[in-house]
C-alpha cells in the first residue's frame, strides 16, 4: 500500500534528528475524518517528541475520507482540528476535534489556532473571565499568549496586560493589551491570571492574582497546591467553532511568526526552544 510522508524521530535518544520519511497511509475509523493536511502548527508540547509517533497536535486541511459515523462533514470540506501525528501528509482527526476551518483565514494562519488558541480558551474560562475583570497573560507574545489576550478582550475584560520581551510590546498592544516587561512588577492587583509555560511563570501569576483560584495554569499541575488552578486541555469541537466563529468576526487572528517546510520541521523545533518566537510557527507539507 502506498505511504504518505511524516516527520519522525531518526537516531536515538539526545542524537535523534527530526526527518521526514515515508509512513503507512492511514485509514479512518467509524468516527473519524481522513484529512489531507496542508498546514500544521508547532506547539511547545511537541518538542517532548516521543520516538514511537509523528509529532504535532493541530491542523488545517481538506476532508479526503470518512468515518461511516461521521455526520458534520464530507468530502471536500476545509477543516481545522486537534489531532495527534499531525506533521504528515495526511492524518486521521476524531470528528469531535474538529471544526469547519474559519473562512477568513489561510490554511497556514488557521492551523496556527486548534491547540493553543483552546487552551487559552479553556483557561480564561475556568477563572471565570467575563466583563470588567483586569486580566493578566503571562508570556503574552507567545502561542497560547497572543490568543489569551485576544479572547480575554472578547471575553469582556476591561484590561488585558501581558508579559514580554520589550522588543514585542508594540506586537501586544497591536493585539489589545498593555505590555509589561517579563520579571518586573506591575503595582496591579489582577482578576485573573494565565500562564501557559511552568516554572517561574506558574509562582508569578500566583503572585500578582488577588484569588488564587483565577490563577490558571495549563502545564503545572503543582499550581493546585498553592491554590490555583490546573487546567489540562481537551480538544472539543464547539470550542474550535466558537473560536472560529471569533476568526471570522475579524477578533481573533493568528499571528505566524514562521513558516516552514514539514521537512523543516527540526529547524522548527530549535527555533522554538530557543525563544522568542512572536505567536506560531508552521509546517506545510
Amino acid at each position: 500500500m502506498e505511504g504518505v510522508k511524516a516527520i519522525t524521530l531518526t537516531g536515538h535518544d539526545d542524537a535523534g534528528v527530526l526527518s521526514l520519511q515515508e509512513v503507512p497511509d492511514p485509514q479512518p475509523g467509524a468516527d473519524q475524518l481522513l484529512v489531507e493536511v496542508r498546514a500544521a502548527g508547532v506547539e511547545q508540547a511537541d518538542l517532548s517528541r516521543p520516538a514511537a509517533a509523528v509529532p504535532g497536535r493541530e491542523l488545517a486541511g481538506v476532508v479526503v475520507g470518512r468515518g461511516a459515523e461521521v455526520t458534520g462533514f464530507v468530502v471536500g470540506d476545509e477543516v481545522y482540528a486537534c489531532a495527534e501525528g499531525a506533521y504528515a501528509e495526511r492524518v486521521t482527526v476524531p470528528e469531535r476535534a474538529a471544526a469547519h476551518k474559519p473562512a477568513g483565514l489561510t490554511f497556514v494562519e488557521a492551523a496556527a489556532i486548534p491547540q493553543d488558541a483552546a487552551a487559552a480558551l479553556q483557561a480564561l474560562r475556568a477563572a471565570g473571565t467575563g466583563e470588567g475583570d483586569v486580566v493578566l497573560v503571562h508570556g503574552a507574545a507567545g502561542g497560547a499568549g497572543h490568543f489569551a489576550v485576544q479572547i480575554a478582550r472578547a471575553l469582556g475584560a476591561e484590561r488585558v496586560l501581558g508579559t514580554a520581551d520589550p522588543a514585542d510590546h508594540d506586537f501586544l498592544r497591536e493585539l489589545g493589551a498593555e505590555p509589561l516587561d517579563l520579571n518586573g512588577p506591575s503595582g496591579v492587583a489582577y482578576d485573573v491570571a494565565v500562564e501557559f509555560a511552568g516554572a517561574e511563570a506558574t509562582a508569578a501569576v500566583l503572585r500578582e492574582v488577588r484569588d488564587p483560584v483565577r490563577a490558571i495554569s495549563t502545564v503545572n499541575p503543582a499550581i493546585a497546591a498553592a491554590g490555583g488552578r490546573y487546567v489540562e486541555p481537551e480538544p472539543d469541537a464547539a470550542d474550535l467553532r466558537w473560536l472560529a466563529d471569533l476568526a471570522d468576526r475579524g477578533l481573533l487572528r493568528a499571528a505566524v511568526f514562521r513558516e516552514l517546510p514539514l521537512a523543516e520541521a527540526e529547524d522548527a523545533h530549535r527555533m522554538l526552544s530557543a525563544g522568542h518566537v512572536r505567536g506560531k510557527v508552521v509546517l506545510t507539507p
